[in-house]
């Protein structure tokens, strides 16, 4: 019996999703619940499993192709005895005609066929801004309208750029993104890597955060032998009771949260002309991925223990790795840490994870010279050093509040009061 295998819900927000790459080809014998492709949406990279053992029958939707959710990606014939598909009673009608829901995630007043490709952020920046989608040129994959593309056409004050060889006029506009590549000409040898739906994303997201926040930026220096300490002292009951060592990210987490109530500035967004101080704190990890970053959120994270935050972190971080985040896991952050690992050389400066306005970035914890007064005398002595590298929007945040803010972070790290 064949069985479509259709995009199912990644997320409430999220109404589409693009074929990044098949992981199968047609003829190929599946397994149960094994990933047949993957899928980029404007929150998630995850891949979709088999719902049934079986042959893989037709191949539905190209690599690079974005189609609704609800919309059938493969036909599988299924295999005697094999286990039905869990899905809603209500999918076979969907799966039998899959265009119907293309109609659905469209911006009202306007019919699919009448607007240009474009990313699902960029239509709903679009709507949000007023923009004719058809009066944006795209600098996508295959001309599709990125966000990035959707928020410079809305801000343009600029005249276009000046022909190769003519004068430059009085603030010349740089060229858009996008058409930097057609002033470097390849030469043999060099490789061209294309972006993956979800590096794009992340390219947009970047250059939108920069154009929109003035990013300033601030270090402090902390001495972790506090940390330390009691790290030692507990890392080893710690993995026996919990299956997984205690790092030092937990530590952080928990002074910036304490930190962040007491300072809520920080923890904000800008609604026009207008700050919103959060009233619920949820934190989002910087996690690294083979497909690139992603921000899982811990919810509610100014209500965890120390142990409780560890394992909170320890899950999110092990889900984004095997691609079993969903897209609601990845929304609703207030506030963003950055751990880059042992090899997160000193310092450097985040680009704020929009609509956020501050994001707190660890250096690598080394052991280096410093000077302490030990029984009233000055001596140089060896301590476990970090750098905490914070970088906040000016538009919300001023000097005084950002530098208070990473001062008690520094504060509590240092006095080291944990209870697990």
């Amino acid at each position: 019996m064949p069985v479509a295998v259709e995009l199912p819900s990644l997320g409430e927000s999220v109404v589409e999703g693009t074929v990044s790459r098949w992981l199968v080809k047609e003829g190929d014998r599946v397994a149960l619940d094994q990933p047949l492709v993957e899928v980029t949406t404007d929150k998630v990279d995850a891949e979709i499993p088999a719902p049934v053992a079986g042959i893989v029958q037709k191949i539905l939707v190209a690599e690079g192709q974005t189609v609704a959710v609800g919309a059938a990606l493969v036909m599988i014939e299924a295999e005697a005895g094999s286990e039905a598909p869990r899905k809603p009673a209500s999918a076979p009608a969907a799966a039998a005609a899959p265009q119907a829901a293309t109609p659905q995630a469209a911006p009202p007043r306007e019919t699919p066929s009448e607007l240009p490709p474009a990313t699902p952020l960029a239509r709903r920046l679009a709507e949000e801004a007023k923009v004719d989608l058809r009066s944006v040129t795209g600098t996508g994959a295959a001309g599709r309208v990125t966000k990035q593309d959707v928020a410079l056409h809305a801000s343009e004050r600029r005249p276009p750029a000046a022909e190769p060889g003519s004068a430059p006029g009085p603030g010349p506009a740089a060229p858009r993104p996008g058409y930097g590549y057609l002033s470097y000409s390849l030469q043999p040898g060099d490789r061209v890597v294309p972006m993956t739906p979800l590096r794009r994303l992340v390219a947009e997201h970047m250059v939108l955060s920069k154009r929109v926040s003035p990013h300033v930026g601030t270090v402090a220096e902390i001495d972790m032998s506090g940390v330390t300490k009691v790290r030692d002292a507990h890392k080893r009951t710690f993995e026996q009771d919990h299956g997984f060592g205690l790092s030092f990210l937990p530590f952080v987490v928990h002074a910036s949260v304490r930190a962040l109530r007491e300072y809520p500035r920080l923890n904000a967004s800008v609604l026009e002309d207008a700050i919103v101080e959060k009233k619920d704190i949820h934190i989002g990890i910087a996690v690294e991925t083979e497909k690139g970053l992603v921000v899982p959120v811990v919810r509610h994270a100014d209500r965890l223990s120390l142990a409780g935050l560890a394992q909170a972190l320890e899950d999110l971080a092990n889900r984004a790795r095997s691609k079993r985040l969903s897209a609601d896991e990845l929304k609703g952050g207030s506030f963003t840490i950055s751990n880059p690992g042992r090899h997160g050389n000193m310092y450097g400066f985040a680009i704020i994870n929009q609509p956020q306005v501050g994001i707190l970035r660890m250096g690598e914890i080394v052991k280096r010279p410093v000077v302490r007064t030990l029984d009233g005398q000055d001596a140089i002595v060896i301590r476990p050093i970090m750098h905490l590298a914070l970088s906040y929007d000016h538009r919300a945040v001023d000097g005084a509040p950002a530098n208070g803010f990473l001062h008690r972070i520094r504060e509590l790290l240092e006095e080291a009061e944990f209870d697990l």
